[in-house]
C-alpha cells in the first residue's frame, strides 16, 4: 500500500439497523454486478437505507425486462419470516446505465466470470472520481485479477470482502430470495497499491450500507487464504463420489444437503485440507514477512462466524451437520441422464469456481512457496480428471513473479 494502512478495527454498527437515517450522509450510488442470490439480497438490503441509489447489472434479459415493465418489488424473506421489499433504481443489461456515476461497484459473480465482467465494465467506469470496486466474496485472487485488468486506472480502488455477509438461497430471479445466517462481523482488505486514505473512505462507505461491524484486514492474502469453498466443496465431493466413496459408481437415490448430510469422511478430508491451507499461510508469512494470523483454522472461523447458530461445535463433522445457517443448502444434483436417480452436476460452481480457480490457486501458491499440500493436490487432481473439461493450471492473472516481487 501507499503509506501505512489503518490498523484492523471494528466498524461502527448502525444503532437502529438497516432503517437508520445517517444524518449528514449524502447520496451514494452502488452498482451490483450480478442478480443472483447475493446480488439480489444486497440490493434489497441496501435500499432500506435512505440516500442509497442501487443499480443492478445483470446478464438476464428476463430480469431486465421484468424491471423495465415496472414489475413487483424485489423481496428478501428474513429468517424470522419478515419480508423486506425494494425496487432497484436500475436493473438491466446496459453497463453504461448501470455504472453511470457509480461510487461503489460490487461484483458478486463467480470467479470464472469475473475476468470477462471486468473487461466489459471497464470502459464505463467513471473517470472523474474514485470508484471502489470490490468482490463479494473476494477470494480466488480477485485483487490480482482486478489489478491486471484495470491497470492504468488510478481512480479505481480495488478491495474484497472475506465472505458473503449473509447466506442467501431459494432465489426467484428478480422477485424473491431467502436470507439465511448472517455473519456477526465483516472483514475487508484492499489491494496493496491502495492508500490509507482510500481505506478510510471504503470503511465509511461499507459501514453505511451494512449492519454488521466491518473490520479492515492488513493484507489481501488474508482473504485469498481464508478457508472456504475452495477447501469445503471439493472435500465433500471427493468423500461422496471419489475413489472408494459410497456413490463412486452409482447414482444418488434422493437429494441431499451439502452440510447437514456431510459424511464423516468428508469432514476428515476437509480437516486435512484445512491444515495444509494453514501451512500455505505460514509459508507466506515467512517468505513475505507479513502477519496473516487472521487466517484461522476453518473450525474456529465457523464458530466465530456463526456462534450459537451451531448446535454442536466439538468436531468439524458435528459442526457442519448442526450449523443452522447451513441447514437446507442442497448439494448440486441433477437427474441422471443414464437412468434413474441423481448425479453430481458438472456445471456446478463447485467445479468451475472452487476447483478450477480456488483449488488451482492454492496448488500454485503451495508450489511457489515449497509448501507440501498432498490432500489439496489429491482432491484437485481427482476433480480435474473426474470432470474432464475444467480449465487446468494456474489462473492467468496470478503475477508470474509472485512471491518474489510481492
Amino acid at each position: 500500500m501507499d503509506g501505512e494502512a489503518p490498523p484492523a478495527r471494528p466498524g461502527n454498527r448502525c444503532p437502529v439497523g438497516w432503517l437508520a437515517i445517517r444524518k449528514g450522509a449524502g447520496s451514494m450510488k452502488v452498482t451490483i454486478c450480478g442478480a443472483g442470490r447475493t446480488g439480489h439480497l444486497n440490493a434489497v438490503l441496501f435500499k432500506q437505507n435512505p440516500g442509497i441509489d442501487v443499480s443492478v447489472l445483470t446478464t438476464s434479459a428476463t430480469v431486465a425486462a421484468r424491471w423495465a415493465s415496472g414489475g413487483d418489488l424485489w423481496q428478501a424473506v428474513t429468517r424470522d419470516g419478515r419480508t423486506l421489499s425494494a425496487r432497484p433504481d436500475y436493473s438491466g443489461t446496459d453497463p453504461s446505465a448501470a455504472l453511470d456515476n457509480a461510487d461503489m461497484v460490487l461484483i458478486t459473480q463467480p470467479a470464472q466470470a469475473r475476468s470477462a465482467l471486468l473487461h466489459r465494465i471497464a470502459p464505463y467506469l467513471p473517470t472523474d472520481k474514485s470508484v471502489y470496486i470490490g468482490a463479494i466474496p473476494g477470494f480466488c485472487g480477485f485483487d490480482w485479477l482486478a489489478a491486471k485488468v484495470l491497470s492504468g486506472r488510478d481512480n479505481v480502488v480495488i478491495w474484497g470482502m472475506k465472505d458473503v455477509p449473509h447466506i442467501a438461497y431459494d432465489l426467484i430471479a428478480g422477485q424473491r430470495v431467502r436470507m439465511g445466517g448472517a455473519k456477526a462481523e465483516l472483514f475487508v482488505a484492499l489491494d496493496r497499491r491502495e492508500s490509507a486514505a482510500s481505506a478510510a473512505a471504503l470503511m465509511a462507505m461499507l459501514n453505511r450500507i451494512y449492519e454488521a461491524p466491518v473490520n479492515l484486514l492488513k493484507d489481501y492474502l488474508e482473504i485469498t487464504l481464508t478457508p472456504g469453498n475452495a477447501l469445503m466443496h471439493p472435500a465433500v465431493l471427493y468423500a461422496l463420489i471419489g475413489p472408494g466413496a459410497p456413490w463412486e459408481k452409482r447414482p444418488f437415490d434422493e437429494a441431499l444437503c451439502w452440510w447437514s448430510d456431510c459424511p464423516q469422511a468428508g469432514a476428515e478430508l476437509l480437516e486435512a485440507c484445512d491444515a495444509e491451507n494453514q501451512a500455505i499461510r505460514r509459508a507466506s508469512e515467512a517468505r513475505l514477512g507479513i502477519d496473516l494470523s487472521s487466517v484461522k483454522p476453518l473450525q474456529q472461523e465457523l464458530i466465530e462466524a456463526y456462534g450459537d447458530q451451531i448446535g454442536d461445535d466439538r468436531t468439524m463433522y458435528t459442526l457442519l451437520r448442526t450449523n443452522r445457517a447451513y441447514a437446507g443448502i442442497p448439494a448440486p444434483l441433477v437427474p441422471n441422464p443414464q437412468g434413474p436417480g441423481l448425479v453430481i452436476d458438472r456445471g456446478s460452481r463447485a467445479f468451475h469456481e472452487d476447483i478450477a480457480f480456488g483449488q488451482a490457486l492454492l496448488v500454485t501458491m503451495a508450489e511457489r512457496l515449497e509448501a507440501t499440500v498432498p490432500a489439496i493436490a489429491k482432491t484437485y487432481r481427482w476433480a480435474c480428471d473426474y470432470h474432464g473439461k475444467l480449465a487446468a493450471g494456474t489462473p492467468d492473472y496470478v503475477p508470474a513473479d509472485w512471491p518474489e516481487a510481492a
